[in-house]
């Protein structure tokens, strides 16, 4: 995997929980997370005779905070413009991100990311199947 797995996964949750239904269930530390996180949805799109879906976004994510442990139930992969995370997945040794690295993340893998000083902005895409929530928290 490619150290902006993390990053990507960040942008798909934050776009997913932007949503206006998933801001009314949002609990306290998905608000917080809100505010650490900066959402912008670029473009989403069906992918042809499949039942699933594209989405991709950029995130700008504030320094020194970590995005929350969460699953996507697609890949996810990402691509680190400016900053750096440190990319926390489940059963892998964490790696540092910077600014031009890549990552991915497989289906259903928990994982995090935490930024550093300068904080991070990825753009992300998440391949999911249609009508499924981006991104689910984990414990």
């Amino acid at each position: 995997m490619s150290r902006f797995s993390l990053p990507i996964c960040a942008a798909l949750t934050a776009l997913a929980c932007a949503s206006p239904a998933g801001a009314q269930q949002a609990q306290p530390a998905q608000a917080a997370q809100h505010q650490n996180i900066k959402r912008i949805p670029l473009q989403r799109f069906d992918i042809p005779d499949t039942a699933w879906e594209t989405v991709i976004g950029l995130a700008e994510i504030a320094a020194n905070v970590a995005i929350g442990r969460h699953t996507h139930p697609g890949p996810e992969s990402g691509y680190l413009i400016e900053g750096s995370f440190e990319l926390l997945i489940d059963g892998e040794k964490p790696r540092l991100l910077n600014a031009g690295d890549s990552y991915k993340v497989p289906p259903r893998v928990i994982h995090d990311a935490k930024t550093g000083p300068a904080g991070a902005k990825v753009i992300a895409t998440y391949v999911i199947p249609k009508g499924q929530p981006l991104a689910t928290p984990a414990k």
